[in-house]
């Protein structure tokens, strides 16, 4: 009877342990993601950034990285003391020699604080295509909100959310309010941030509490006319346009004003935001990429001029010599903003865009 009795004691002890273990995991496309331009339209896969129309209309190379998905964030309350994820991703290419994976593949968790300001408070370390993680265990007991951003520079195929079992959990909807479109290169992307969270678009979003759509597209922000089409269709609250990365003089005299003037008839009381290029950290010893930056900055001031002389209302400048500071520290490479350029990126963004929409 003795040997009976202990196993059966241990077992109704262990018992309660392993139902407080149990997780309860949430499919993040049953309530949806910010970020997600079009999401009334067909889609080839869940978690593109474009709708499948686009394909075959934007260039091959736009259309592939249009299937990143950079910018997306989900929304959710819980009062649960460890929360993980489980996401599997497109491509095995988790991370790039200037990037890590936790930026390129990887998930980057937000809280509101008792004052209702984003902190960060996790994120992962990808290290295969079909991942499982805790983002994060012993929270502090209570009910708060949570974001957790996407991949920049991977696909997600599917995405869920667990909490203990028995634990309080709200998905929150996309918010309905009009969103922050930032049209760019590599760095609007999110190159090469350490983490989702930290690229701009994500930053300014969480300081001016607003949704945003992301359609950077490493190398291949190019102001071509048939992302403008879709552009248009999002009814926006701002319109970025930050392509000069990836533009010589002659292109940005050729498409900018064409762009521009094609937003502006679609939508006419939209603001609209020029960007300078930011200056190679570098330049100032490399004395012909200083005058390549001269000459594209030129170009974009000659195109607000006379798209001004025109009379196009609401449209909104922003100089490139400072995006990333004065003291060279702001990128990785000398192009692509590391961490602190990304910050100092939001700090010159965040007056104009305040400007622009009017909340100054």
């Amino acid at each position: 009877m003795k040997k009976l009795c202990c196993p059966l004691f241990l077992f109704v002890l262990a018992f309660p342990v392993l139902a407080q273990d149990k997780t309860e995991w949430r499919d993040v496309t049953e309530w949806g993601v910010e970020g997600r331009g079009w999401a009334d339209q067909e889609r080839k896969r869940w978690f593109d950034r474009f709708p499948a129309k686009a394909e075959g209309k934007v260039t091959q190379a736009v259309w592939n990285l249009s299937r990143h998905s950079a910018g997306m964030m989900v929304r959710f309350k819980t009062d649960a003391t460890t929360i993980r994820a489980k996401w599997k991703l497109l491509s095995a290419r988790l991370g790039m020699p200037h990037m890590p994976p936790s930026g390129v593949s990887g998930l980057d968790l937000y809280a509101r604080d008792a004052k209702g300001q984003w902190r960060w408070a996790a994120a992962t370390k990808p290290n295969k295509q079909d991942m499982q993680a805790t983002l994060l265990s012993g929270i502090a007991p209570g009910m708060r909100e949570y974001a957790l951003y996407l991949p920049l520079y991977n696909g997600t195929e599917s995405l869920e959310i667990g909490v203990p079992a028995g634990a309080k959990f709200e998905a929150l909807s996309p918010r309905k309010a009009k969103p922050l479109v930032f049209y760019g290169t590599s760095i609007t992307h999110g190159a090469c941030a350490s983490r989702p969270g930290l690229a701009h678009p994500a930053i300014l979003g969480r300081r001016l509490d607003m949704p945003v759509i992301n359609i950077g597209f490493s190398g291949n922000g190019r102001m071509h006319k048939e992302v403008g089409e879709l552009m248009a269709e999002v009814d926006a609250a701002c319109y970025v346009i930050d392509c000069l990365p990836n533009l010589n003089p002659a292109a940005v005299t050729e498409r900018c004003v064409p762009l521009v003037k094609q937003l502006r008839k679609a939508r006419p009381n939209t603001p609209i935001v020029l960007v300078e290029d930011r200056r190679f950290t570098n330049s100032w010893i490399l004395p012909a990429k200083s005058k390549f930056h001269d000459d594209n900055q030129a170009a974009l001031r000659k195109a607000y001029g006379e798209l001004q002389a025109a009379g196009v209302k609401k449209l909104h400048y922003l100089a490139g010599d400072l995006l990333l500071g004065e003291d060279t520290e702001g990128a990785t490479d000398g192009s692509h903003p590391n961490d602190l350029g990304f910050l100092r990126q939001a700090d010159a963004f965040e007056p104009v865009l305040r400007q622009a929409l009017g909340l100054n």
